[in-house]
């Protein structure tokens, strides 16, 4: 009887059979599917792996980018005229750009990096920062003996065209030629000045409509004082040019950037500058624009007008 019965547990009908064959099958195709998915996920990990790192490069790229915008660049400059913007930027604290502001409003300049340390305070770190791009004017580093109390920039030195029907005749040797007229040619025979540098010469010339003063020379890029010297040996300014002054108060900003030594910058702030204060009264107020080129102003005069 009890046999029986176990046999009655493992009889199974043809339905019931293939039941039984069919989750066999399942549980085997399951049981190879895992083992197969266990032994990729390492190969694929591995790619993932590489597009991430290809993706981290290319925000790393965007990140350098936006840092580059973000970054002050900092160009050989005055000192004297540092806006308190200009200061903001530097990173002075605004004590430090009140204590030179009221320095220059008794028309007191400094001449070196001490002074400018003296009158504001600043710290050494930073002093050690800006020093390498302060710009003074040229007589500074000559040793000329204008105290820090009593320091004033010779805006109207001796620059200036001098007619040269005003020079006595014996003052000029024959041999000595027009600066102005000068071929690029004429002036490859001076030692120093090659094919880029004559026509580089001339080329500047051109854009200024002629020399009005010899120092203008020195504004050549790559013109080295000894050059200047050994070419004014040999030309000099024997007719003056004849020159259109722009209207500084009424001149568009096509017109100011037609003049060599004013970019656009420069000359979009003139503007700004003029409309805001209304008008321009003396010439001294352009040294007060953001880097105006100030030790250039005696030249600029020429060209302007009020």
């Amino acid at each position: 009887m009890n046999r029986n019965l176990f046999k009655s547990h493992f009889r199974f009908n043809k339905q019931e059979r293939s039941g039984v064959f069919f989750l066999l099958l399942f549980i085997v195709v399951f049981q190879v599917l895992y083992f197969v998915g266990k032994s990729y996920p390492a190969s694929e990990n591995d790619n993932s792996f590489l597009i991430d790192e290809e993706y981290q490069a290319k925000l790393d790229e965007l990140k350098d980018i936006i840092q580059k915008k973000d970054t002050f660049l900092l160009y050989p400059f005055n000192p004297n005229y540092i806006s308190d913007y200009k200061g903001y930027t530097l990173g002075m604290s605004t004590d430090e750009i009140d204590r030179l502001h009221a320095f220059r409003a008794k028309n007191q300049y400094v001449n070196s990096g001490k002074e400018f340390q003296k009158v504001t305070l600043v710290s050494d770190s930073l002093l050690q920062v800006l020093a390498p791009y302060f710009k003074f004017p040229e007589w500074t580093n000559k040793g000329n003996s204008h105290s820090i109390v009593n320091n004033k920039l010779d805006l109207s030195s001796n620059l200036k065209a001098i007619p040269i029907q005003n020079i006595g005749n014996s003052a000029i040797d024959d041999k000595i030629k027009d600066l102005n007229k000068v071929t690029a040619e004429e002036l490859r025979s001076i030692k120093g000045i090659g094919d880029v540098l004559s026509r580089r010469i001339v080329k500047f010339r051109d854009m200024l409509g002629g020399f009005v003063v010899e120092k203008q020379l020195s504004h050549v890029y790559g013109l080295e004082s000894e050059v200047v010297a050994r070419l004014l040996g040999q030309f000099k300014i024997l007719e003056s040019p004849s020159i259109s002054k722009i209207n500084i108060n009424q001149a568009s900003l096509y017109d100011l950037t037609k003049l060599v030594y004013i970019k656009y910058a420069v000359a979009a702030r003139i503007i700004a500058y003029r409309e805001k204060n209304g008008g321009i009264n003396s010439f001294d107020e352009l040294i007060e624009i953001e880097d105006f080129p100030t030790e250039k102003l005696d030249i600029i005069e020429l060209y302007l007008q009020l």
